[in-house]
């Protein structure tokens, strides 16, 4: 009977369901607990019977999942608790039934090895085991237990070998009571004794209760596996992510360092065929004036020779009779002390090459947004960002009335009254901060903040929306892209979680970079030319500004200000 059934079952299962049940059903003989486990419903704790399947694919009874509907006001799984818009038509798991039906089926004859205590010579399998006699019993011997009236009073359970295990030692009554004070099963002699006035319940009610438990703890532990499965797929998605971007940076750096490495051999290129025309220009210039030089020198040696003839002649009236200025006119020669010789390549030259070669890898890493490190600590895109410097001043408006700010509203620093200003919507009130008169929609900006003398600060670009009237919490989410500084040489960026940055210098000068529509901040000790920290990805959708805060004075020790700076363009 049960291989037919578990052959006809198995015909209409899936390979993988084929697969899976074949496991289960091999090992009953030898795991008959784990696999029972395994198809247990989670609302009753017993072996599925008429299983049902929910649309996020977990089982249970049929009548357990439909009582635990009537009695919820929302449909979820009992399981995972995900949430169903309307209640689900729930049609029997043919397959799975057939499943628990040989489980069963399997488990039963394993199990019921107790024999009827009244048979002679053949026993028979025990149908039941009854308490008050103390004995198991065949269909046969049972029947009187079913028939005459005191007998029909007695308790009766399935078979049990170890039926003594049922009985109270002391009353040889049967354990059909639990006492809650000492947490141990007992008689109903034993409440007269030394239960008495103890908190006593019937087997059902505390089974119940602790079936109860069981099943909160069964979900509390289901629960954290769910937590540590999601974790698991949340280290997975996020390594697979990293994974991504580390492949994606390694193309980009070998795309930007195959370029670079082109761009430098066709600057080579470029320059050595430079070299060589200005090469042939100088050897032609220096043909022409050695060729100059020459003539000179014969026409020089013709004078001279026509003068040793003359000196020498003994026709007096001929030699009087000569105009000496016709012989002493030089000819048309060069003044050759003005003509100097190159000794050396163009310093011209090599410095455009350098130029294009700066220009080329500058590009490159704009297009990457700054995210891939090169020699000198992006000393060349910082020198490119350089190019898109604004003028910034602060606007009094938005600074906070202890604020004060210099005539020509580049520096800010903390005084130590407070102004009685107009109330603008604009201005911080809490917060030491103020920020710049010009905002930005568009394109890309670059400006430059001394920090010298200060202990604590922060700056950097908040967009106009920004709470300006209570408690402010510097963070992208709540529209600030800024760095500080805090008690002298801790340094952090305000990014959500804030960032803490190992700088082996202290900055004297930071230059703020922002590109717009790349949505992208950045950070640069202006005086060491290295990269502090760079917002990348970000959205922008409002008017920004530059932002400032001189933070408190600190007894004195941060009483400098903060000074927007010239830029001074590096070449």
């Amino acid at each position: 009977m049960c291989n037919k059934m578990f052959y006809s079952v198995m015909y209409n299962l899936s390979v993988k369901e084929k697969y899976n049940f074949s496991l289960c059903f091999s090992s009953l003989s030898s795991s008959s607990v784990s696999l029972s486990e395994e198809l247990q419903c989670c609302v009753c704790l017993d072996v599925f019977s008429d299983p049902v399947s929910t649309p996020c694919g977990h089982n249970f009874c049929r009548i357990c999942l439909k009582q635990y509907w009537d009695n919820s006001q929302i449909y979820s799984c009992p399981y995972c608790k995900e949430t169903f818009s309307k209640r689900p038509e729930l049609n029997i798991n043919t397959a799975l039934r057939e499943v628990t039906l040989i489980f069963k089926e399997k488990f039963s004859l394993r199990r019921s090895e107790v024999f009827c205590d009244i048979c002679d010579e053949r026993k028979l399998k025990a149908l039941k085991s009854c308490l008050m006699c103390q004995m198991s019993y065949c269909e046969t011997h049972l029947e009187p237990h079913q028939r005459v009236l005191n007998l029909k009073k007695h308790k009766l359970l399935d078979p049990v070998e170890n039926i003594k295990d049922y009985i109270c030692e002391k009353h040889e009554r049967p354990l059909e009571l639990f006492c809650r004070d000492d947490q141990t099963c007992v008689c109903v002699f034993c409440t007269d004794g030394d239960h008495k006035n103890h908190n006593t319940v019937p087997l059902e009610e505390e089974s119940k209760e602790k079936k109860t438990q069981l099943m909160k703890t069964k979900t509390d532990i289901q629960q954290m596996i769910q937590k540590r499965i999601k974790k698991i797929q949340d280290i997975k998605q996020s390594a697979e992510l990293r994974k991504r971007s580390r492949e994606q940076e390694k193309a980009a750096s070998v795309e930007v360092f195959s370029d670079l490495i082109r761009s430098i051999e066709r600057c080579q290129t470029e320059l050595l065929e430079m070299m060589e025309e200005e090469q042939k220009a100088e050897e032609k210039q220096d043909e022409d004036l050695i060729k100059d030089l020459e003539q000179e020198i014969t026409e020089l040696k013709m004078r001279d020779s026509e003068l040793e003839k003359i000196t020498h002649s003994e026709d007096h009236l001929h030699l009087i009779q000569i105009d000496p200025s016709s012989l002493y006119r030089a000819p048309d020669m060069k003044n050759w002390s003005e003509i100097s010789m190159k000794t050396h390549v163009s310093v011209e030259t090599l410095r455009r090459a350098l130029t294009q070669l700066q220009e080329t890898l500058n590009e490159k890493l704009t297009q990457t947004g700054g995210s891939i490190l090169v020699t000198n600590n992006y000393l060349c895109l910082w020198m490119k960002m350089q190019q898109y410097a604004v003028d910034v001043t602060l606007d009094p408006d938005t600074a906070n009335p202890k604020l004060i700010l210099s005539e020509d509203r580049k520096q800010v620093r903390l005084g130590d009254i407070w102004h009685e200003l107009p109330a603008n919507p604009e201005r911080f009130e809490k917060c030491v901060s103020v920020l710049g008169k010009k905002g930005f929609t568009s394109g890309r900006f670059y400006f430059e903040v001394q920090v010298k003398d200060k202990t604590d600060w922060d700056f950097g670009v908040a967009r106009e929306s920004i709470n300006r009237k209570g408690k402010i919490l510097l963070s992208p989410q709540n529209g600030f892209w800024n760095v500080w500084l805090r008690n002298e040489n801790e340094y952090s960026a305000c990014d959500d979680p804030v960032v803490s940055l190992c700088l082996k210098v202290k900055p004297q000068k930071v230059g703020v970079f922002v590109d717009y529509e790349e949505g992208l901040v950045c950070f640069y000790d202006v005086e060491s030319r290295s990269h502090i920290y760079s917002y990348t990805a970000q959205t922008f959708t409002e008017k920004l500004f530059p932002y400032f805060s001189p933070c408190v004075n600190d007894k004195g020790k941060n009483s400098a200000p903060l000074i927007i700076s010239p830029v001074h363009y590096n070449k």
